[in-house]
């Protein structure tokens, strides 16, 4: 069977040269005589494949020495308690726009004082807060976003300047635009995005954050410790990591994050092109607020929406459905979906409204 065009929100599409590189790889990795899948986290050979993950990571984002990156698990959800146990002392100022960044914001609830300091959920999340509309706690320990939302297809398009630490949740776009990383105190994002396959989280802390964990805090949420040891207090997803390195290294070959951003805006704008002009479907999100990842849409019309996601999964163009919260459908269009993968998408869209609007 061919490969399709996947539009899933994660697990998402991969590079397929990682992929057939894993598959190469899968019984012995080098001269190991054996897969990445058997080998010792405590073995040379393995701490190699580690450290050339962390040196992609900073060489693709560009950060500084005085940041420390972790490769752990749990997902951005377990990140959603670890923040606020390495984090919050006083108080935390949290934006509430997606499902993902209120769930973040309720999760925090339970360590301490915050505030939600701005919110779009009254509108069915379909844009991010104006970042001049926050009302910021100067004496906050940090202020959360979260860079995209997966479900409602959003993003920050330019992001808020706290006094206190910016913590992002950047699990959805990281690595598919610029960021400048000394903006924020903390990233973190689940990797099975843009970034590899699902059971690897990233965590990026700048350095003077670290020491101030909560004493009730676990140690495998506790960012110290996980930096003091490496990454390997326990034993990490040693094959996730292995294919996070692939997958970093398919980016490097493509030009990096300046040039996958361009790719990126690409794709966007041709769905949404179209999008703005079709009269059958119609965009979810704001127009300044939508999402190079995930484009959210409907036609209204339930039973109709059902049978373009069934017609498109026919053609090769599977996942389509919209998250059970919102409905309606989702193309989700990370780094690693071709432009074909889009062009296709459109001519398919375009076909199914002429047939659709043929027999009205």
């Amino acid at each position: 069977m061919e490969r399709v065009f996947n539009f899933a929100a994660g697990p998402a599409v991969m590079p397929e040269e990682a992929l057939r590189r894993a598959a190469d790889e899968m019984l012995c990795y080098g001269n190991s005589g054996m897969s990445v899948m058997e080998m010792s986290h405590r073995s040379a050979a393995y701490q190699e494949i580690f450290d050339h993950t962390v040196s992609l990571l900073r060489e693709l984002m560009d950060i500084p020495e005085e940041y420390r990156v972790l490769l752990l698990q749990g997902g951005a959800t377990g990140q959603f308690a670890a923040v606020p146990m390495n984090l919050l002392q006083r108080s935390a100022d949290y934006v509430d726009c997606g499902n993902f960044a209120h769930s973040a914001m309720i999760t925090a609830q339970k360590y301490g004082a915050v505030r939600c300091a701005g919110s779009s959920r009254e509108g069915g999340y379909t844009r991010v807060p104006d970042p001049d509309s926050l009302q910021l706690d100067p004496g906050a320990d940090y202020l959360h976003i979260t860079t995209n939302n997966t479900i409602y297809g959003t993003r920050w398009t330019k992001l808020p300047e706290p006094c206190a630490p910016l913590v992002a949740d950047m699990s959805s776009n990281i690595l598919a635009e610029p960021f400048d990383v000394r903006r924020f105190g903390v990233i973190y994002a689940g990797a099975q995005k843009n970034i590899g396959p699902a059971g690897l989280t990233v965590v990026i802390v700048r350095g003077d954050l670290l020491g101030h964990v909560r004493p009730e805090t676990p140690a495998v949420l506790d960012w110290t410790v996980m930096a003091e040891k490496g990454s390997m207090l326990n034993t990490p997803p040693t094959y996730a990591i292995y294919m996070a390195g692939l997958c970093l290294e398919w980016l490097r070959d493509q030009g990096g994050v300046a040039a996958i951003y361009q790719r990126n805006r690409r794709k966007a704008a041709l769905l949404y092109d179209y999008l703005d002009q079709s009269r059958i479907f119609h965009g979810i999100a704001d127009k300044e607020s939508r999402s190079l990842m995930n484009v959210t849409f409907r036609t209204g019309d339930a039973e109709l929406d059902a049978a373009f996601v069934r017609e498109a999964a026919q053609a090769g163009l599977v996942s389509l459905k919209g998250h059970r919260i919102a409905g309606g459908m989702r193309a989700s269009i990370y780094n690693a979906m071709p432009e074909a993968g889009v062009s296709n998408l459109v001519s398919f869209m375009e076909d199914f409204e002429k047939k659709t609007l043929q027999t009205r």
